[in-house]
Protein backbone atom coordinates (compact mmCIF):
# COMPACT_ATOMS: atom_id res chain seq x y z
CA UNK A 1 0.00 0.00 0.00
CA UNK A 2 1.32 3.43 -1.00
CA UNK A 3 0.64 6.67 0.84
CA UNK A 4 -0.18 10.17 -0.37
CA UNK A 5 -1.91 13.38 0.73
CA UNK A 6 -5.30 14.84 -0.08
CA UNK A 7 -6.06 18.46 0.73
CA UNK A 8 -9.25 20.34 0.03
CA UNK A 9 -7.52 22.10 1.87
CA UNK A 10 -9.67 23.52 4.66
CA UNK A 11 -8.86 26.35 7.08
CA UNK A 12 -10.94 28.69 9.23
CA UNK A 13 -11.70 31.77 7.10
CA UNK A 14 -10.40 34.00 9.90
CA UNK A 15 -6.83 32.76 9.39
CA UNK A 16 -4.33 34.80 7.40
CA UNK A 17 -4.52 33.51 3.86
CA UNK A 18 -0.82 33.85 3.10
CA UNK A 19 -0.01 31.88 6.26
CA UNK A 20 -2.23 28.94 5.34
CA UNK A 21 -0.67 28.76 1.88
CA UNK A 22 2.76 28.52 3.54
CA UNK A 23 1.45 25.91 5.98
CA UNK A 24 0.02 23.73 3.21
CA UNK A 25 3.14 24.07 1.08
CA UNK A 26 5.50 23.14 3.93
CA UNK A 27 3.33 20.13 4.79
CA UNK A 28 3.71 18.88 1.21
CA UNK A 29 7.47 19.50 1.23
CA UNK A 30 7.74 17.40 4.40
CA UNK A 31 5.63 14.67 2.81
CA UNK A 32 8.01 14.58 -0.15
CA UNK A 33 10.96 14.21 2.21
CA UNK A 34 9.18 11.38 4.04
CA UNK A 35 8.54 9.43 0.84
CA UNK A 36 4.86 10.14 0.19
CA UNK A 37 4.03 9.19 -3.40
CA UNK A 38 1.57 11.93 -4.35
CA UNK A 39 -0.53 14.87 -3.25
CA UNK A 40 -3.88 16.14 -4.49
CA UNK A 41 -5.10 19.70 -3.97
CA UNK A 42 -8.71 20.73 -4.46
CA UNK A 43 -10.22 23.66 -6.35
CA UNK A 44 -12.76 25.99 -4.73
CA UNK A 45 -13.27 29.40 -6.25
CA UNK A 46 -15.99 30.92 -4.07
CA UNK A 47 -15.06 29.75 -0.55
CA UNK A 48 -12.43 31.34 1.69
CA UNK A 49 -12.58 28.33 4.03
CA UNK A 50 -11.27 26.22 1.16
CA UNK A 51 -8.92 28.88 -0.15
CA UNK A 52 -7.23 27.50 -3.27
CA UNK A 53 -9.08 28.57 -6.44
CA UNK A 54 -6.28 27.42 -8.75
CA UNK A 55 -4.61 24.17 -7.64
CA UNK A 56 -2.16 24.02 -10.55
CA UNK A 57 -0.95 27.52 -9.70
CA UNK A 58 -0.42 26.50 -6.08
CA UNK A 59 1.27 23.22 -7.01
CA UNK A 60 3.52 24.94 -9.54
CA UNK A 61 5.09 26.80 -6.61
CA UNK A 62 6.17 23.42 -5.23
CA UNK A 63 7.77 21.88 -8.33
CA UNK A 64 11.25 23.19 -7.56
CA UNK A 65 10.81 22.69 -3.81
CA UNK A 66 10.05 18.96 -4.04
CA UNK A 67 11.87 16.09 -5.68
CA UNK A 68 9.71 13.03 -6.16
CA UNK A 69 6.13 13.55 -5.00
CA UNK A 70 3.58 13.59 -7.81
CA UNK A 71 1.38 16.66 -7.94
CA UNK A 72 -2.31 16.22 -8.61
CA UNK A 73 -5.46 18.28 -8.92
CA UNK A 74 -8.06 17.00 -6.52
CA UNK A 75 -10.04 17.92 -8.55
CA UNK A 76 -10.46 20.39 -11.37
CA UNK A 77 -14.21 21.03 -11.69
CA UNK A 78 -14.37 20.80 -15.47
CA UNK A 79 -17.87 22.29 -15.92
CA UNK A 80 -16.50 25.56 -14.50
CA UNK A 81 -13.80 25.94 -17.18
CA UNK A 82 -13.40 26.20 -20.92
CA UNK A 83 -11.89 22.87 -22.00
CA UNK A 84 -9.27 24.49 -24.26
CA UNK A 85 -7.88 26.45 -21.31
CA UNK A 86 -7.71 23.32 -19.17
CA UNK A 87 -6.02 21.38 -21.97
CA UNK A 88 -3.37 24.07 -22.49
CA UNK A 89 -2.68 24.72 -18.80
CA UNK A 90 -2.60 21.04 -17.80
CA UNK A 91 -0.19 20.25 -20.65
CA UNK A 92 2.03 23.12 -19.51
CA UNK A 93 1.99 21.92 -15.91
CA UNK A 94 2.93 18.41 -17.01
CA UNK A 95 6.04 19.79 -18.70
CA UNK A 96 6.90 22.14 -15.84
CA UNK A 97 6.73 19.23 -13.38
CA UNK A 98 8.69 16.91 -15.69
CA UNK A 99 5.83 14.44 -15.83
CA UNK A 100 4.88 14.49 -12.15
CA UNK A 101 1.34 15.66 -12.95
CA UNK A 102 -1.79 13.69 -11.96
CA UNK A 103 -4.92 15.02 -13.66
CA UNK A 104 -7.77 14.77 -11.17
CA UNK A 105 -11.13 15.79 -12.63
CA UNK A 106 -14.73 15.99 -11.48
CA UNK A 107 -18.04 17.81 -11.89
CA UNK A 108 -17.41 19.93 -8.77
CA UNK A 109 -18.74 19.69 -5.25
CA UNK A 110 -19.10 23.24 -3.92
CA UNK A 111 -22.63 24.59 -4.33
CA UNK A 112 -21.57 28.24 -4.45
CA UNK A 113 -19.20 27.46 -7.34
CA UNK A 114 -22.02 25.67 -9.12
CA UNK A 115 -24.23 28.72 -8.73
CA UNK A 116 -21.40 31.02 -9.82
CA UNK A 117 -20.94 29.10 -13.07
CA UNK A 118 -24.63 28.32 -13.58
CA UNK A 119 -24.26 24.54 -13.27
CA UNK A 120 -26.45 23.81 -10.25
CA UNK A 121 -28.39 21.26 -12.28
CA UNK A 122 -26.70 17.89 -11.72
CA UNK A 123 -27.51 16.46 -15.14
CA UNK A 124 -26.12 19.54 -16.87
CA UNK A 125 -23.01 19.46 -14.71
CA UNK A 126 -22.28 15.82 -15.50
CA UNK A 127 -22.91 16.36 -19.21
CA UNK A 128 -20.46 19.25 -19.32
CA UNK A 129 -17.83 17.27 -17.46
CA UNK A 130 -18.08 14.31 -19.86
CA UNK A 131 -17.96 16.58 -22.90
CA UNK A 132 -15.07 18.59 -21.48
CA UNK A 133 -12.75 15.65 -20.79
CA UNK A 134 -13.47 14.17 -24.21
CA UNK A 135 -12.62 17.50 -25.82
CA UNK A 136 -9.43 17.82 -23.80
CA UNK A 137 -8.28 14.35 -24.81
CA UNK A 138 -9.13 15.08 -28.45
CA UNK A 139 -7.12 18.32 -28.37
CA UNK A 140 -4.13 16.48 -26.91
CA UNK A 141 -4.09 13.84 -29.62
CA UNK A 142 -4.85 16.01 -32.64
CA UNK A 143 -3.34 18.89 -34.59
CA UNK A 144 -5.04 21.97 -36.00
CA UNK A 145 -7.37 22.84 -37.53
CA UNK A 146 -9.73 22.18 -34.62
CA UNK A 147 -13.49 22.02 -35.01
CA UNK A 148 -15.27 21.23 -31.74
CA UNK A 149 -19.03 21.03 -31.60
CA UNK A 150 -20.92 19.32 -28.77
CA UNK A 151 -24.15 20.04 -26.92
CA UNK A 152 -22.46 22.54 -24.60
CA UNK A 153 -19.27 23.61 -26.39
CA UNK A 154 -18.59 24.96 -29.85
CA UNK A 155 -15.23 26.43 -30.85
CA UNK A 156 -12.31 25.88 -33.18
CA UNK A 157 -9.25 27.23 -34.93
CA UNK A 158 -9.09 27.10 -38.72
CA UNK A 159 -8.46 30.38 -40.50
CA UNK A 160 -5.54 31.54 -38.36
CA UNK A 161 -3.41 28.39 -38.38
CA UNK A 162 0.25 28.78 -39.41
CA UNK A 163 1.71 25.27 -38.94
CA UNK A 164 5.36 26.14 -39.55
CA UNK A 165 5.19 28.82 -36.85
CA UNK A 166 3.19 26.77 -34.38
CA UNK A 167 0.37 29.29 -34.53
CA UNK A 168 -3.03 27.75 -33.81
CA UNK A 169 -1.65 24.69 -32.02
CA UNK A 170 -2.63 23.72 -28.46
CA UNK A 171 0.27 22.18 -26.58
CA UNK A 172 0.39 18.48 -25.78
CA UNK A 173 1.42 17.10 -22.37
CA UNK A 174 4.76 15.47 -21.66
CA UNK A 175 3.21 12.18 -20.52
CA UNK A 176 1.80 10.31 -23.47
CA UNK A 177 -0.87 9.69 -24.48
CA UNK A 178 -1.82 11.89 -21.51
CA UNK A 179 -1.20 12.26 -17.76
CA UNK A 180 -2.98 9.76 -15.50
CA UNK A 181 -6.63 10.76 -15.10
CA UNK A 182 -8.36 10.37 -11.75
CA UNK A 183 -11.89 11.10 -10.61
CA UNK A 184 -13.36 11.40 -7.13
CA UNK A 185 -16.40 9.65 -5.67
CA UNK A 186 -18.28 10.25 -2.44
CA UNK A 187 -21.87 9.03 -2.87
CA UNK A 188 -22.87 5.51 -1.81
CA UNK A 189 -22.55 3.10 -4.75
CA UNK A 190 -21.28 5.95 -6.91
CA UNK A 191 -21.56 5.19 -10.60
CA UNK A 192 -18.55 7.43 -11.21
CA UNK A 193 -16.29 4.70 -9.78
CA UNK A 194 -17.51 2.17 -12.34
CA UNK A 195 -17.28 4.72 -15.14
CA UNK A 196 -13.73 5.68 -14.16
CA UNK A 197 -12.56 2.07 -14.31
CA UNK A 198 -14.27 1.52 -17.65
CA UNK A 199 -12.55 4.56 -19.12
CA UNK A 200 -9.12 3.63 -17.80
CA UNK A 201 -9.07 6.29 -15.10
CA UNK A 202 -8.26 5.84 -11.42
CA UNK A 203 -11.06 6.32 -8.86
CA UNK A 204 -10.49 8.22 -5.60
CA UNK A 205 -12.83 7.79 -2.63
CA UNK A 206 -13.32 10.94 -0.56
CA UNK A 207 -12.24 11.04 3.08
CA UNK A 208 -15.62 12.15 4.46
CA UNK A 209 -17.21 8.82 3.55
CA UNK A 210 -17.97 6.27 6.28
CA UNK A 211 -16.87 2.69 5.88
CA UNK A 212 -20.02 1.36 4.21
CA UNK A 213 -19.67 3.98 1.44
CA UNK A 214 -16.05 2.95 0.85
CA UNK A 215 -17.18 -0.68 0.69
CA UNK A 216 -19.82 0.28 -1.89
CA UNK A 217 -17.14 1.92 -4.04
CA UNK A 218 -15.17 -1.34 -4.11
CA UNK A 219 -18.29 -3.09 -5.41
CA UNK A 220 -18.63 -0.50 -8.19
CA UNK A 221 -14.92 -0.85 -8.93
CA UNK A 222 -15.35 -4.60 -9.35
CA UNK A 223 -18.34 -4.02 -11.64
CA UNK A 224 -16.24 -1.74 -13.81
CA UNK A 225 -13.46 -4.30 -14.04
CA UNK A 226 -15.93 -7.02 -14.98
CA UNK A 227 -17.30 -4.84 -17.78
CA UNK A 228 -13.89 -4.46 -19.40
CA UNK A 229 -12.61 -7.93 -18.54
CA UNK A 230 -9.89 -6.84 -16.15
CA UNK A 231 -8.84 -8.33 -12.83
CA UNK A 232 -9.98 -6.10 -9.94
CA UNK A 233 -6.67 -5.69 -8.10
CA UNK A 234 -7.47 -2.29 -6.58
CA UNK A 235 -3.93 -1.11 -7.36
CA UNK A 236 -4.99 2.23 -8.85
CA UNK A 237 -7.85 2.87 -6.41
CA UNK A 238 -7.14 5.66 -3.91
CA UNK A 239 -8.96 5.96 -0.60
CA UNK A 240 -8.61 9.12 1.48
CA UNK A 241 -8.96 9.08 5.27
CA UNK A 242 -8.71 11.47 8.18
CA UNK A 243 -6.18 10.17 10.67
CA UNK A 244 -4.67 11.16 14.00
CA UNK A 245 -1.57 9.26 15.10
CA UNK A 246 0.16 9.95 18.42
CA UNK A 247 2.50 8.06 20.72
CA UNK A 248 -0.40 6.63 22.75
CA UNK A 249 -4.06 5.84 22.13
CA UNK A 250 -5.11 8.22 24.89
CA UNK A 251 -3.18 11.11 23.41
CA UNK A 252 -4.60 10.48 19.95
CA UNK A 253 -8.14 10.35 21.34
CA UNK A 254 -7.65 13.65 23.16
CA UNK A 255 -6.44 15.25 19.93
CA UNK A 256 -9.14 13.93 17.63
CA UNK A 257 -12.01 15.01 19.90
CA UNK A 258 -10.42 18.33 20.87
CA UNK A 259 -12.99 21.03 19.92
CA UNK A 260 -10.08 23.23 18.89
CA UNK A 261 -8.43 20.49 16.82
CA UNK A 262 -8.25 20.25 13.04
CA UNK A 263 -10.51 17.22 12.67
CA UNK A 264 -13.20 18.66 14.93
CA UNK A 265 -13.29 21.88 12.93
CA UNK A 266 -13.26 19.91 9.68
CA UNK A 267 -16.29 17.77 10.43
CA UNK A 268 -18.25 20.57 12.10
CA UNK A 269 -17.78 22.71 9.00
CA UNK A 270 -18.43 20.00 6.45
CA UNK A 271 -21.54 18.72 8.23
CA UNK A 272 -23.12 22.18 8.11
CA UNK A 273 -22.19 22.62 4.45
CA UNK A 274 -23.66 19.26 3.48
CA UNK A 275 -26.82 19.85 5.51
CA UNK A 276 -27.32 23.12 3.64
CA UNK A 277 -26.92 21.23 0.38
CA UNK A 278 -29.22 18.39 1.53
CA UNK A 279 -26.39 15.96 0.83
CA UNK A 280 -25.68 14.44 4.25
CA UNK A 281 -26.11 10.85 3.04
CA UNK A 282 -22.46 10.74 2.00
CA UNK A 283 -21.35 11.05 5.64
CA UNK A 284 -23.71 8.58 7.30
CA UNK A 285 -22.67 5.09 8.27
CA UNK A 286 -26.39 4.36 8.69
CA UNK A 287 -28.42 6.33 6.10
CA UNK A 288 -31.61 5.88 8.14
CA UNK A 289 -30.30 8.01 11.02
CA UNK A 290 -31.77 11.52 11.09
CA UNK A 291 -29.39 14.46 10.71
CA UNK A 292 -30.40 15.87 14.08
CA UNK A 293 -29.41 12.63 15.80
CA UNK A 294 -25.77 12.87 14.68
CA UNK A 295 -23.12 14.91 16.48
CA UNK A 296 -19.66 15.96 15.38
CA UNK A 297 -18.28 13.34 17.77
CA UNK A 298 -20.36 10.68 16.00
CA UNK A 299 -18.99 11.73 12.62
CA UNK A 300 -15.42 11.69 13.88
CA UNK A 301 -15.84 8.25 15.43
CA UNK A 302 -17.17 6.80 12.17
CA UNK A 303 -14.69 8.43 9.78
CA UNK A 304 -11.38 9.11 11.54
CA UNK A 305 -8.74 6.45 12.14
CA UNK A 306 -6.87 7.37 15.31
CA UNK A 307 -4.54 5.88 17.91
CA UNK A 308 -0.92 4.92 18.46
CA UNK A 309 1.08 3.58 15.50
CA UNK A 310 0.27 0.01 16.58
CA UNK A 311 -3.44 0.74 16.94
CA UNK A 312 -3.66 2.64 13.66
CA UNK A 313 -1.88 -0.19 11.85
CA UNK A 314 -4.43 -2.67 13.21
CA UNK A 315 -7.36 -0.38 12.37
CA UNK A 316 -6.08 0.23 8.85
CA UNK A 317 -5.60 -3.47 8.22
CA UNK A 318 -9.13 -4.23 9.41
CA UNK A 319 -10.51 -1.32 7.39
CA UNK A 320 -8.78 -2.47 4.20
CA UNK A 321 -9.89 -6.06 4.71
CA UNK A 322 -13.48 -4.86 4.94
CA UNK A 323 -13.52 -2.21 2.23
CA UNK A 324 -11.33 -3.79 -0.45
CA UNK A 325 -7.64 -3.67 -1.41
CA UNK A 326 -7.11 -0.03 -2.28
CA UNK A 327 -3.60 0.59 -3.57
CA UNK A 328 -2.99 4.04 -2.10
CA UNK A 329 -4.04 5.58 1.21
CA UNK A 330 -4.38 9.36 1.03
CA UNK A 331 -3.99 11.17 4.34
CA UNK A 332 -6.36 14.13 4.52
CA UNK A 333 -4.68 17.43 5.34
CA UNK A 334 -6.24 19.26 8.28
CA UNK A 335 -5.81 22.85 9.38
CA UNK A 336 -2.69 23.28 11.49
CA UNK A 337 -2.25 26.66 13.11
CA UNK A 338 -1.46 26.05 16.77
CA UNK A 339 -1.98 22.33 16.11
CA UNK A 340 0.61 22.13 13.33
CA UNK A 341 3.01 20.03 15.41
CA UNK A 342 0.25 17.45 15.90
CA UNK A 343 -0.50 17.33 12.19
CA UNK A 344 3.17 16.88 11.35
CA UNK A 345 3.44 14.07 13.88
CA UNK A 346 0.59 12.20 12.21
CA UNK A 347 2.18 12.81 8.81
CA UNK A 348 5.53 11.52 10.03
CA UNK A 349 4.32 8.49 11.98
CA UNK A 350 2.17 7.31 9.08
CA UNK A 351 5.25 7.32 6.85
CA UNK A 352 7.86 6.00 9.28
CA UNK A 353 5.97 3.54 11.48
CA UNK A 354 2.61 2.59 9.94
CA UNK A 355 3.10 2.44 6.16
CA UNK A 356 6.24 0.26 6.26
CA UNK A 357 4.20 -2.50 7.90
CA UNK A 358 2.01 -2.65 4.82
CA UNK A 359 4.87 -2.78 2.35
CA UNK A 360 4.95 -6.59 2.33
CA UNK A 361 1.21 -7.12 2.84
CA UNK A 362 -0.32 -8.54 -0.36
CA UNK A 363 -3.49 -7.05 -1.81
CA UNK A 364 -6.54 -8.77 -0.40
CA UNK A 365 -8.91 -10.53 -2.76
Amino acid sequence: MKIGLFGMPLHPPTRNRAEVYVEDAERIILADQLGYEEVFIGEHISCTTEPIPAPMMFLASLISRTKNIKLGTGVLALPNHHPAIVAAEAAMFDHLSNGRFLFGIGPGGLASDMELFDVLDGELRNEKMEESIDIILDLWKSDPPYAIKTKHYEFGIAGTVIPELGVGSIGKPLQQPHPPILSTAMSPFSGSVKKAVERGWAPMTANFCPQFVVESHWKKYVEGCETIGREPTGDEWRVSRNMVIAQTDAEAKDRVFDPEGGNYYYFAYLWEVLKAANYTAVMKQDPSVADDDLTVDDLIESMVIYGSPDTVTQKLQAFRESTGPFGTLLLSMMDGGKNEARERETLTLLATEVAPRFASVPALA
